[in-house]
């Protein structure tokens, strides 16, 4: 079984929304850091939006403040990303990542500080 279940993205015009989902089947971050990096062609894989779960607090890119909302349903083990007003600049392949220590600690490492990943999934932005 998988540790971490990617779904959503796809292809959408600028201005457009998209959402994003990331479960956590066993729970095993119910505790932890989740959330997103993106990499688009020819450059290097950043951060994106992301939430301490036992607390719901959330850290966002500067890049995309109040335009994406990262949540979770504890219920179903489940982060989701909700991406509005869409730009071309936002296309990337999206990286769900989970580890289990605080965002605070796992973000002060970049990539290096989450051991877990999801598959990736394409978000395309036309203009």
């Amino acid at each position: 079984q998988a540790l971490l279940e990617e779904s959503g993205g796809g292809s959408v015009q600028a201005g457009g929304s998209l959402t994003l989902s990331c479960t956590d089947p066993s729970n095993s971050f119910s505790g932890g850091c989740m959330g997103w990096f993106r990499q688009a062609p020819g450059k290097d894989r950043e951060q994106v939006a992301f939430i301490y779960r036992t607390r719901g607090t959330t850290t966002y890119a500067d890049s995309v403040k109040g335009r994406f909302t990262i949540s979770q349903d504890n219920a179903k083990n489940t982060v989701s990303l909700l991406m509005d007003k869409l730009k071309p600049e936002d296309t990337a392949i999206y990286y769900c990542a989970a580890d289990k220590s605080t965002c605070v600690a796992s973000l002060l490492f970049g990539r290096r500080g989450f051991d877990y990943w999801g598959q990736g999934t394409q978000v395309t932005v036309s203009s």
